[in-house]
C-alpha cells in the first residue's frame, strides 16, 4: 500500500514471444495504462520477451518480474509450472529452453504434414509469418487456419483438427514435472503450480511439494469462487505461496481481453520476495 492506495498486478501474461497477440512492450504499456504496479510475463517455455519488458517497465516505473510457464508431465498428465524471480540468463537454462523450442518446431512440422494430408494446405512459412520471432505453438497453427478459411475461429480449429486426440494432434516433448521444478529452483526461482483447477489433480500436490514446489496459482480467470476458496485452503495447509494472474494472451484470445480481470495485491508479491530470501 502506498499513500492509502493498494498496489496490484498480474503474474500470468503471455506475449508474441510465445503464443500471445501483444508484444512484450505492448503488454507492459497496457498494464501501465490499467494502473498496475507490477507484472510478470510468463511465456511458454521461453524468456525471449523478458529483457525488453523489464527495460520498458523501468522506464514506466512498473516492476516486471522474470517469469516463465514450463510445460511438464507427470504420470502421462500435462501440468504447467510457473517460475518467478529466476536467473533467466543462465546458460544451462537457455540450453533447456532451446531444446523445448526445437521440440515445438518439430511438433508443428508434423502437425502441418497431418493437416496437408487432410486437404488443409498450410506451410511452416505461413506459421512463421504469424509466430514471428516467438516459439511456434498450436495457437499459431490455429490462427493460420482461420486466416486461410479452414476454420471459423481458433476454438473451431482445435475442436476439429489440432485439439487433444483430434485428427492432426501430435504429442510433444515435455520436461518431467520434477525437472521443471528443479530447473527453476536451480536458478534461484520460485516454482508455482499453474491454474490447478484446469489440471484437476490435487492429489499430486504433496508430491510436487516434495520436489520443491513453492506456490499455487489461486487466482485465475478460469477459477470460480469455489476454486479460489479451495486453493486458498490448500495453500494455507501446505504453506504454499498464493499467486494469480489473468493468463491473458491478447485482445482476440477467446474473443475477449483478460488483462485487468485478475488483480493480485502487492502483499502476495512481497511474500514471494520474502520466500526467495529465506530459501536462497
Amino acid at each position: 500500500m502506498m499513500g492509502g492506495m493498494i498496489l496490484y498486478g498480474d503474474l500470468h501474461l503471455h506475449t508474441t514471444a510465445s503464443d500471445g497477440l501483444l508484444s512484450p512492450i505492448e503488454v507492459v504499456d497496457k498494464a501501465h495504462n490499467l494502473g498496475m504496479a507490477f507484472l510478470s510475463i510468463t511465456d511458454h517455455d521461453t524468456i525471449q520477451g523478458t529483457a525488453i519488458a523489464q527495460e520498458r517497465g523501468r522506464n514506466l516505473g512498473l516492476e516486471v518480474i522474470p517469469g516463465i510457464e514450463l510445460s511438464a508431465e507427470i504420470e502421462d498428465k500435462e501440468i504447467h509450472i510457473l517460475g518467478y524471480f529466476f536467473n533467466y540468463q543462465d546458460p544451462d537454462l537457455l540450453k533447456i529452453l532451446d531444446k523445448l523450442d526445437d521440440a515445438r518446431t518439430e511438433r508443428a512440422t508434423i502437425i502441418i504434414e497431418k493437416l496437408n494430408r487432410l486437404g488443409i494446405s498450410l506451410t511452416m512459412d505461413k506459421i512463421r509469418d504469424i509466430a514471428g520471432k516467438g516459439v511456434v505453438g498450436r495457437l499459431h497453427i490455429a490462427r493460420a487456419m482461420v486466416s486461410m478459411g479452414y476454420a471459423e475461429n481458433v476454438g473451431d480449429a482445435f475442436q476439429k483438427y489440432i485439439g487433444y486426440k483430434k485428427s492432426a494432434y501430435v504429442e510433444r516433448y515435455k520436461l518431467s514435472i520434477r525437472d521443471a521444478i528443479e530447473v527453476i529452483l536451480k536458478n534461484k526461482g520460485l516454482p508455482v503450480l499453474a491454474h490447478p483447477s484446469l489440471v484437476g489433480q490435487d492429489e499430486l500436490i504433496p508430491k510436487l511439494i516434495a520436489y520443491g514446489l513453492q506456490g499455487i496459482e489461486v487466482y485465475h480467470t478460469e477459477h470460480s469462487f469455489r476454486h479460489i476458496h479451495h486453493y486458498l485452503q490448500l495453500a494455507k495447509k501446505y504453506n504454499l505461496l498464493v499467486t494469480g494472474g489473468s493468463d491473458c494472451h491478447g485482445p482476440l484470445y477467446k474473443s475477449r481481453s483478460l488483462m485487468g480481470k485478475i488483480n493480485i495485491p502487492y502483499k502476495h508479491l512481497e511474500a514471494m520476495k520474502e520466500r526467495k530470501r529465506s530459501i536462497f
